[in-house]
């Protein structure tokens, strides 16, 4: 069961990150506009973070066992269409299919766990699941690169429809649970927990685009917390609801949530920045960049390991705090890099990162699954990816505007120098420069080395802000989270 669950969440969080590499080849292949390479990632991420809650929900009242592989049929399809229709039109289609599959799948991962393994041994097993979620991202990066060193794009995606059917396959052999509750789903509260997620990833994604202040996006962030809060009170009112928002009461649930949210953000904008350094700054390969990103995952699988065995002794206060605290000085240590730093100064960082999000994690997840009763676990297994998932949309937004406007603003008097012409895409993004500088004669390589100083400048104020939005975090939970004795949590 811990198997097919590690294997199958790993899958989900490196479906997600593992098209990043391809999408260069894939524009040139399909003709894609930047628009739809934005779907194309976004897709999936959207229809996953929308159907979470209800998702969950289903697990608990039709089985657990059989949502995942109901999830891992639909995922496989979705992943395998594109590889025959492989217009961006289809591609987009495809994998908002395998999201909606995805949507299934973790919940289940997560809850059969909780519902499966005895008391003594669940905190063990949790913090394994989640040293795997965590760095799951990183093995979609790795296994793409290697993929597009020998192979095309198209590879990727049978991939992970071929290994989505070999743990539709294993799970045959686990055990199923459920909710033996007869109540009826709460089908208003999954309708408006719908609709205000969708609205307000939607949102977040459209942010970077169109800019924070854009009528749209206010709309759809606005629209997406009205949703929450009409859900809120239904919730509220309502006999049997999807989600008792009264959980968010128990300090230990609430503080986990408001954790796992932002350890997210930070994380997934880290990603965000480090990739586009690495290969635009540093000149490394999409694999070479993807192996480089490869010693996080050890202190996250490993302190995801160890962790359990600590939050009787430290409580959820100290790991929580400390851990966001480290991440944080993870992030913000990026700013002492360059377009000259040594693989061993960036290694150094991202270690550091990793160390933090390890020792935050496990605590922040068991925290949730651990305050919810057994036969709410899709619900609340859904809680915590919905926080995954929130806070990955925000962070690449964040992370993604404060690059881009930091870039925009330092590279300009370059741009005020160039021909019309090249004014636009310099000033757009280091990647358009640098294609620029190949073809601007002698003065190439200087527009080049400006790009990247005014790309450096704009990392750096974005590791600033996440590791701002970190110290805060971590002072809010030093105060919130319950300590030692209120970490004795209830099943």
């Amino acid at each position: 069961m811990l198997t097919v669950s590690c294997c199958a969440v790993a899958l989900v969080v490196a479906a997600m990150a593992a098209l990043n590499t391809a999408l260069p080849d894939l524009a040139r292949d399909t003709g894609a506009t930047q628009s739809q390479l934005t779907w194309i990632v976004d897709g999936y991420t959207l229809s996953l973070a929308c159907l979470l809650l209800p998702a969950g929900a289903l697990g608990d009242r039709y089985g657990r066992r059989e949502l995942l592989m109901v999830g891992l049929l639909v995922f496989a399809i979705g992943s395998g269409l594109p590889a025959i229709l492989d217009s961006p039109t289809w591609i987009i289609v495809g994998r908002t299919i395998a999201g909606v599959g995805a949507a299934f799948v973790m919940p289940a991962t997560l809850s059969l766990l909780t519902a499966g393994f005895p008391p003594e041994r669940r905190s063990r097993a949790v913090g394994i699941w989640a040293g795997v979620a965590g760095s799951g991202g990183i093995a979609g990066l790795l296994v793409s690169g290697a993929l597009l060193e020998v192979w095309s794009w198209h590879s990727i995606l049978i991939a992970l429809a071929a290994v989505a059917t070999l743990i539709l396959i294993a799970s045959l052999t686990i055990t199923s649970s459920r909710d033996n509750n007869t109540a009826p789903l709460d089908l208003p509260g999954a309708a408006l927990i719908t609709v205000s997620i969708g609205l307000f990833v939607l949102g977040v994604i459209e942010a970077p685009l169109r800019g924070w202040l854009d009528p749209m996006v206010l709309l759809l962030v606005v629209g997406g917390l009205a949703a929450a809060a009409v859900f809120a009170v239904v919730e509220l009112r309502t006999e049997y609801p999807l989600l008792d928002v009264r959980l968010f009461r128990n300090r230990a649930f609430g503080s986990g949530s408001l954790s796992l949210t932002l350890q997210f953000l930070a994380t997934l904008g880290l990603f965000f920045i480090a990739v586009q350094y690495m290969q635009l700054v540093l000149g490394y390969t999409p694999l070479q960049s993807a192996l480089a990103l490869t010693p996080i995952a050890i202190p996250v699988v490993l302190m995801s390991v160890i962790v359990p065995l600590l939050i009787p002794r430290f409580g959820l206060r100290f790991l929580n705090a400390a851990g966001m605290a480290i991440l944080g000085a993870g992030i913000l240590a990026m700013v002492t890099l360059d377009a000259h730093s040594s693989y061993l100064a960036v290694a150094l960082t991202f270690l550091v990162a990793a160390f933090g999000l390890g020792l935050c994690t496990a605590p922040a997840t068991t925290a949730i699954v651990q305050n919810t009763p057994v036969e709410k676990q899709g619900v609340a297994s859904a809680v915590n990816d919905a926080a995954r998932e929130l806070g990955s949309a925000i962070g690449i937004a964040v992370a993604g505007s404060i690059l881009a406007a930091g870039y925009s603003h330092h590279v300009q008097p370059a741009v005020n120098a160039l021909p019309p012409a090249a004014q636009e895409p310099v000033s757009g993004s280091l990647a358009a420069a640098l294609e620029v500088a190949k073809i601007a004669g002698p003065r190439g390589p200087e527009l080049a080395e400006f790009a990247k100083a005014a790309f450096l400048d704009g990392m750096n104020q974005a590791c600033i802000a996440l590791a701002c939005i970190l110290f805060v975090s971590a002072a809010v939970l030093a105060v919130w989270a319950p300590g030692r004795k209120g970490s004795t949590i209830e099943s």
